[in-house]
């Protein structure tokens, strides 16, 4: 044989010995460890040689390794095994820099020290879980100590305290197995993440990435590194003429005052020096040879241009939309295809919220209300709102979209109070849609908005809406901060009535724990609605008493000892109510039958929703605005203008919960509380 031959087989060889190399790791990896024994034993009685692996491969063996130690020691509740893997394989200073890991880390010691009294809750060992429980008092007072300003884990602080854990009220959440789940899951992707793994034998990778090529996606990557570029270098030279004028600004300033003090010193300035500070300041404003013409020394005129530089811009006569043809778009959107059916009623949203705010929107609604666009006089079976009911997820998503716009706006909001349909639909629509949906996220917030009338908010509470807001904020890690933030909101709106107080009194228990464990959540913009929701329901006695039971107290004393005033100072209130006289139920009644009317007159649109849009027509199909006016241009009609009722609604003190209805988007408008 020659060489050359000799170096071809050497290559086959050694090609072969890497392929086998790659079966024997993937096999590893995925555990196959009685297959990979009689591969071993297969190889070597044929004579054929296998790669050892190296590098990753060998990184990745020990990871799923440390990875099924950690996860089987968690199962097992061996806290010893557990912190010993986790201190020599996760980073030393991850604990101190990554705030999930921290918490994480929390959990885990919570986990481990409650163990005994989950896995045998009649004869746990007394002895080992004093020593649990010390070694849990040990952590909070040494790495643990970092998270006591953290409104989250405050109560848990108290749990070396407390004797039986199980019974307590705020840790008996801690003992169900979908805690446990949740803990392992998170602990599972923490691993997955922090150890790094390449996750992907070499033979998967080959798999993964053989015929495919990565050239489309490294251009588009290059078209928005040009445009994020182009867009940086813009914002920059904008930054730089700001700062330049900033600080040409703080000069002319210095220099003006310099010129006070010498005029109280009874030093003249000469009219010239004042004309060259003005020029100087006006060369931004105005052009150069215009600032030298102009006589600034004049008394007011240097004063004028700064105001007039800083006015508003007077609104330009803005023209009315074309009308259009209701009867026409009524038919087809009950007859038509789904696909017109959306693209309509994502057209005539975009009417109401791409119009100019003011007389050209106001126009566009008071037209779909005198037209009875969603048919509230209408006695047929099955009107334009039953869209909401259709079989067709795109049709149903912009019925809501639509439903959710009109109640943005007070004469909107009047508009679908008076269509007595309308509530048992959306109710129906929220109980059957899944989570997550844009569906069902616009039903929400429609709702939210329509409680700021009194009679939808009695419809509500009789239909327990109550009931399944509660429901749906126990498990509030599922929501959006969107949904969580209306929900919330919403639940604080109902509970306000009389009706909506006694039916949380029906449940108090259960309310009582949902709102204290909200207090907690990460997302702060809830708490203006739990501590209103809390305060209204506390005044019935049979609440307080099971509050009291449940040591609601002590739970609102650990979230005041953050630092925030006003939360401290709203929960000082809550406190208040939750130790005052009893009152009887008929002392109740009172605010409601004062007037009946909306409790908000303020437009309450959203401009960001739009971006979310999935109905994206095709090249071919007319849309929005252009879509109305070929296919359905009506008769010009000159409508009569809506004029506004003034908005004189009552601010309660910044220190107190709120105790009237109001709306995410109102709430941060109006920095109420």
């Amino acid at each position: 044989m020659s060489s050359r031959e000799e170096v071809n087989m050497g290559d086959i060889l050694a090609t072969e010995a890497n392929l086998l190399g790659m079966i024997k790791e993937y096999l590893k990896v995925e555990q196959f460890d009685n297959t990979v024994h009689s591969f071993d034993k297969e190889c070597k009685s044929k004579g054929k040689l296998v790669s050892k692996p190296q590098g990753n491969a060998l990184r990745d063996v020990k990871t799923h390794i440390v990875q099924k130690d950690l996860l089987s020691s968690f199962s097992d509740g061996d806290y010893k095994v557990f912190f010993k893997v986790w201190g020599d394989n996760i980073p030393s200073d991850l604990d101190y820099t990554d705030t999930e890991a921290q918490k994480l880390e929390f959990y885990l010691y919570i986990h481990f020290a409650i163990y005994p009294l989950r896995s045998h809750p009649g004869t746990q060992d007394q002895a080992e879980f004093e020593e649990r429980i010390s070694c849990f008092k040990k952590y909070l007072e040494t790495r643990g100590k970092a998270l006591s300003q953290i409104t989250e884990f405050l109560p848990y602080y108290a749990l070396p305290f407390v004797s039986n854990p199980t019974i307590h009220p705020f840790f008996k959440d801690l003992f169900q197995d979908t805690w446990i789940a949740k803990l392992k899951n998170r602990l599972q992707e923490f691993l997955s993440v922090t150890l790094k793994p390449s996750n992907c034998p070499r033979l998967l990778t080959l798999y993964k990435e053989g015929g495919k090529s990565s050239k489309e996606a490294l251009q588009q990557l290059q078209v928005q590194l040009v445009e994020s570029e182009l867009c940086s270098a813009n914002y920059m030279r904008k930054f730089s003429k700001m700062q330049a004028d900033y600080y040409q600004l703080i000069g002319i300033a210095a220099e003006l005052v310099e010129s006070l003090e010498a005029t109280i010193n009874g030093k003249n300035i000469s009219p010239e020096y004042l004309q060259s500070v003005f020029v100087r300041l006006f060369s931004s404003q105005m052009r150069q040879s215009t600032v030298q013409m102009t006589d600034l020394t004049r008394p007011g005129t240097a004063s004028s241009i700064l105001r007039a530089s800083i006015a508003p811009h007077r609104a330009k006569e803005v023209p009315m939309l074309p009308s259009l043809d209701y009867v026409k778009l009524k038919k087809d959107l009950l007859e038509g295809s789904d696909r017109l059916r959306s693209l309509l009623l994502q057209a005539l949203r975009w009417r109401l919220t791409r119009s100019l705010p003011g007389e050209q929107r106001d126009t566009v609604l008071q037209a779909y209300i005198s037209n009875d666009l969603l048919e509230r006089n209408s006695t047929k079976q099955e009107t334009i709102l039953h869209l909401l009911t259709s079989k067709n997820e795109m049709v149903r998503q912009y019925m809501a979209r639509l439903i959710n716009t009109f109640a943005s706006f007070a004469v909107g909001r009047g508009y679908l109070s008076k269509i007595h349909l309308l509530l048992k639909l959306l109710m129906k629509t929220i109980r059957k849609e899944e989570k997550d949906t844009l569906t069902r996220e616009n039903v929400l917030v429609a709702l939210q908005k329509l409680s700021l009338v009194r009679n939808q908010q009695t419809a509500m509470v009789e239909d327990d809406l109550i009931g399944w807001l509660v429901d749906e904020l126990h498990d509030s890690d599922c929501l959006s901060d969107y949904t969580l933030e209306y929900s919330a909101s919403l639940l604080m709106n109902l509970c306000l009535r009389t009706k909506g107080k006694r039916k949380c009194a029906e449940n108090a228990k259960h309310v009582l724990k949902v709102l204290t464990d909200l207090l907690g959540h990460d997302n702060h913009e809830i708490r203006p609605y739990v501590n209103g929701a809390l305060y209204s329901i506390l005044c019935i006695p049979s609440v307080r008493q099971e509050a009291k039971e449940m040591s609601v107290e002590e739970i609102l004393c650990c979230y005041s000892k953050e630092d925030n005033r006003e939360l401290h100072r709203q929960i000082g209130f809550i406190i208040k109510q939750l130790n005052s006289d009893p009152l009887s139920d008929h002392m109740l009644e009172g605010p409601e039958s004062e007037e009946d009317e909306d409790d908000n007159d303020e437009d309450l649109i959203e401009s960001d929703r739009d971006k979310e849009e999935v109905l994206k027509p095709q090249t071919t199909e007319l849309s929005g605005e252009s879509l109305l006016t070929t296919e359905y241009l009506g008769i010009i009609t000159n409508l009569p203008k809506v004029k506004k009722k003034s908005n004189q609604q009552h601010h309660p003190s910044i220190d107190e919960p709120l105790q009237r209805p109001v709306t995410p988007s109102s709430h941060r408008n109006t920095n109420v509380v």
